[in-house]
């Protein structure tokens, strides 16, 4: 499924990056700790985050990762959306809790 397809479903908002929706989505990961998520992230996921600066989409590039998904109603900052559009890699955004999207996510991806 692409990252394209995984919004429409979840009816996630496209920031930016659209480059990137028809990159092919392997999983998804929750954290907010660019630690960990630099530590257990795989290529393709999408990354379900409340962070919304530009060191997200540093870790977000250096994983590979498909998307980042902010919850809570949570926008991106500007220079975080300049970064997007230069990597290709999608800011999605939802109103959810990472809890109740990140359970959408996995039933649709498994």
């Amino acid at each position: 499924m692409t990252v394209k397809e995984v919004a429409e479903r979840l009816g996630l908002t496209v920031f930016s990056g659209a480059a990137g929706l028809e990159r092919e989505v392997t999983g998804g990961y929750t954290s907010d700790l660019l630690s960990d998520v630099m530590g257990f992230a795989r290529e393709g996921q999408l990354w379900v985050t409340l962070q919304t600066h530009r060191n997200a989409m540093g870790v977000a590039s250096l994983k590979e990762l498909a998307a980042i998904v902010l919850v809570k109603g949570f926008r991106p900052d500007d220079d975080t959306i300049s970064s997007s559009e230069d990597e290709g890699i999608p800011i999605l955004g939802s109103d959810l809790p990472a809890f109740e999207l990140s359970g959408r996510l996995y039933e649709l991806l498994r």
